[in-house]
């Protein structure tokens, strides 16, 4: 019974990421039609798009691919086409929140052909991470561990893939008067530590087990 909603749960955050990822890109080749179009309106709408959807969709798509690489075998850096999508993913938030989002704000009409291409090249990336999802090209990292195992990790954990993105959609826009990517980023960046402690725990169990098992055998001989 916990197996299946462990699978029916991880199905669900499959879903959500895809879901989330396909936004991105689309909203990102919206962006890119909007700069071909070198209008005032233009620029308005994709400021509004780009602030109310597309940032949170992206960091949406982000925080659910790291949760699903961390709570599968596929793990962060034992598959190359695994650590190219998480590279991929880091560089394009990094640009958009730092180069794209500030420099539409600030655009006039006649001055969209960086912008246009930046959110073609955006578009791009998120369909060829699509591809390497699908195709799963390539071998193991050199960093893969032989020792490492497949781990069933606790249902509510899928499901907190899709509710914490949530939570930051729906909760910061009454605290700060917008969504905020804050429970994302701090999870984000403490799971791993959180995951790599119980990987180990669950490593050291069964050799902590046997020689507990040898010691009572010695004591009853």
């Amino acid at each position: 019974m916990a197996k299946r909603s462990g699978q029916w749960a991880r199905q669900l955050l499959v879903w959500f990421h895809v879901v989330t990822s396909v936004g991105w890109m689309s909203l990102a080749l919206t962006l890119c039609a909007l700069m071909l179009w070198d209008e005032p309106a233009a620029y308005d709408a994709a400021l509004m798009l780009d602030k109310e959807l597309l940032q949170h969709l992206g960091t949406s798509s982000a925080f659910s691919g790291l949760m699903l690489a961390a709570l599968t075998s596929f793990g962060y850096f034992r598959y190359w086409w695994v650590f190219v999508k998480l590279a991929i993913t880091l560089i394009q938030l990094n640009l958009g929140i730092f180069l794209l989002s500030p420099n539409l704000d600030t655009a006039t009409p006649g001055k969209s052909g960086a912008l246009a291409i930046g959110s073609a090249l955006m578009a791009s990336a998120i369909a060829f991470q699509a591809w390497l999802s699908v195709a799963k090209p390539w071998r193991q990292t050199p960093w893969t561990d032989p020792r490492a195992k497949p781990r069933q990790f606790p249902t509510w954990l899928y499901l907190a893939g899709i509710a914490v993105p949530v939570f930051d959609y729906t909760f910061w826009p009454f605290v700060f008067g917008a969504p905020a990517p804050i429970a994302s980023l701090l999870i984000a960046i403490g799971f791993p530590f959180w995951r790599r402690a119980r990987l180990r725990q669950g490593r050291e169990t069964p050799g902590r087990r046997a020689a507990q098992d040898n010691q009572t055998s010695v004591r009853a001989g």
